[in-house]
């Protein structure tokens, strides 16, 4: 990163000196106050910005008033199309914020970096053919080792990345840096955000409501004690742990126990079991927002699989951009602070209503579910779609890495949802 300190006042005051009042007109020969003056600097100062950025470094500019964000967008122009990518421009005095930071692109760049060049080395591989490989094992479900073999196996995942037979791939450790590094600069909600930005532009507006719902997703079993069990849910690390590292990298200390409670089957009999199931799970939970009419998540959360669903309706994962106000959950999500909540923020809630306790459904209330499940459905087929064709688990060990994967099955199921939503927008 260059930091470039631009101390300027060519916007606010007269160009005299510091104790002339204040001249709201524009000067003579131009539609702005000191317009020559504040061309004459601007173009200076992006010639500098527009070298740091050729030179592939990210430029930070700091300075007095407005007419410094001209001077960034002057820079940005002169590297071409690409440069409007790199620079960020902080006005203080005018108390104004202006980006033209692609963050997606530029933490992809940093995921890449390990060095400066000065020692040699082969050079990085591009950022996007690495964020495609991504793509390609999460679709397929396949693992860092198995990824290499079928990209040079496969003409149509050439294609895909652009690769010639004689090009170099990737190999486990290089994907398994990238994605890990990606991680580590929380790329994942940067890269979902600016897909669903594509969707936007292309008209998959959300409309009609949205529908939250949450799964679970697997993760490999710790066998614990319960005293380890009890510092991991108080967010402690077991004594004994930090002596082992090789021991505590591979203990994961943030998924959880929690009850999966499924419908009794009828028996072979033809009976019914007095109760329904409750089986032990461990893992993660994967929190998503989709819109109704396109079926697109919209927004996503990760979380350990003993976190309440309810409370994370207020965690962000509404979506206010939405056309319409109506909200569809299940009776996890019905609560006083959650009806609340939405009241306040000019939602609709069409959350199930509980059973009343020890006395029948009233009929009035099972009429009104069951109109709210057809449309609460929808949300299972994306949970059954994402599933299926990911195999979403969760092989890695740790909450960051889990949101990395859950985040890239978010994207490639967009991605998938997208290209169906094209092709029978084509066809019609």
């Amino acid at each position: 990163m260059r930091l470039v300190l631009d101390p300027s006042n060519l916007g606010l005051s007269s160009l005299h000196d510091g104790h002339t009042p204040r001249n709201p007109e524009a000067q003579e020969g131009a539609s702005i106050r000191n317009g020559h003056a504040v061309r004459a600097y601007d173009l200076v100062l992006g010639e500098t910005v527009g070298t740091i950025c050729k030179s592939r470094e990210f430029v930070l500019v700091i300075g007095g008033d407005c007419s410094l964000l001209l001077e960034g967008l002057v820079g940005a122009r002169q590297t071409g199309p690409g440069g409007f990518e790199n620079p960020l421009v902080l006005s203080f005095s005018a108390c104004f914020h202006f980006s033209c930071v692609d963050w997606g692109w530029w933490k992809m760049e940093q995921a890449l970096t390990y060095s400066d060049g000065s020692k040699g080395g082969r050079p990085p591989f591009d950022p996007v053919l690495m964020f495609k490989i991504l793509v390609i094992q999460t679709l397929n479900n396949l693992s860092d080792e198995r990824t290499e073999y079928p990209i040079n196996d496969r003409l149509s995942f050439m294609r895909f990345l652009g690769l010639g037979l004689s090009d170099r791939v990737p190999d486990a450790k290089t994907v398994w840096l990238f994605r890990e590094r990606l991680a580590q600069v929380g790329a994942i909600e940067d890269l979902f955000n600016r897909f669903d930005t594509t969707l936007r532009h292309a008209s998959y507006l959300p409309m009609s409501g949205q529908i939250l719902d949450a799964t679970l997703v697997a993760a490999p079993k710790h066998r614990n004690t319960n005293a380890e069990k009890s510092d991991l849910r108080a967010g402690r690390i077991p004594e004994g742990w930090q002596d082992k590292p090789s021991k505590l990298s591979h203990k994961d200390r943030h998924a959880r126990w929690t009850l999966k409670f499924m419908k009794a089957r009828r028996r072979d009999d033809g009976t019914m079991p007095s109760s329904d199931l409750a089986i032990p799970f461990f893992g993660y939970k994967s929190h998503v927002s989709i819109d109704r009419k396109f079926r697109l998540i919209r927004k996503w959360k990760t979380t350990d699989a003993a976190a309440s669903d309810g409370a994370r309706l207020r965690e962000g994962l509404l979506d206010k951009t939405n056309t319409a106000s109506s909200v569809w959950t299940d009776t996890a999500y019905r609560s006083k602070a959650n009806e609340d909540f939405m009241e306040k923020q000019g939602f609709v809630s069409k959350v199930h209503r509980k059973k009343p306790h020890l006395k029948p459904m009233p009929r009035h209330i099972q009429k009104s579910n069951v109109g709210k499940s057809v449309v609460r459905s929808r949300v299972e087929h994306v949970f059954a779609d994402r599933k299926s064709q990911t195999g979403l688990f969760i092989w890695t060990v740790g909450i960051t890495r889990a949101t990395m994967r859950i985040g890239l099955a978010n994207i490639v199921y967009n991605m998938r949802r997208f290209l169906f939503l094209e092709r029978l927008n084509a066809s019609a």
